[in-house]
């Protein structure tokens, strides 16, 4: 598993991600599950998720962030990563981000690809 805390604040919504291997929809739905017996990430405002599963299913979950969970989906085809769920979690910060939120998102999932190559997805 790997978990990014912190990875931006914007107008006071904070955001992490966190991201591992799963196998099938049930060990998906788990690893979220555990994910949000932390009280941290259990108090969140959203848990955003999303996965490609080996047998080319695709799983997504908006969490009340309407159409978070596809940009999700959409970068992790872009990059050919399956068998891997990631969640971005963010903390409502009061103030409302229009479409900018949807850009805190790739940058969440980029920071995860980042961390799970050691190569920066820059440029």
């Amino acid at each position: 598993m790997i978990q990014i805390e912190n990875v931006l604040t914007d107008r006071g919504s904070k955001y992490a991600v966190t991201g591992g291997v799963v196998q099938d929809r049930d060990s998906a739905t788990k690893f979220v599950k555990t994910l949000c017996r932390k009280k941290k990430f259990a108090k969140a405002t959203h848990n955003t998720w999303a996965v490609i599963l080996p047998d080319g299913t695709q799983i997504k979950n908006d969490d009340g962030e309407s159409g978070a969970g596809m940009v999700i989906l959409r970068m992790l085809e872009r990059d050919n990563i399956i068998g891997e769920v990631i969640v971005v979690t963010r903390w409502y910060g009061g103030v409302h981000l229009g479409g900018d939120r949807f850009r805190h998102v790739q940058t969440c999932v980029r920071a995860y690809v980042e961390a799970r190559t050691g190569v920066s997805a820059a440029g």
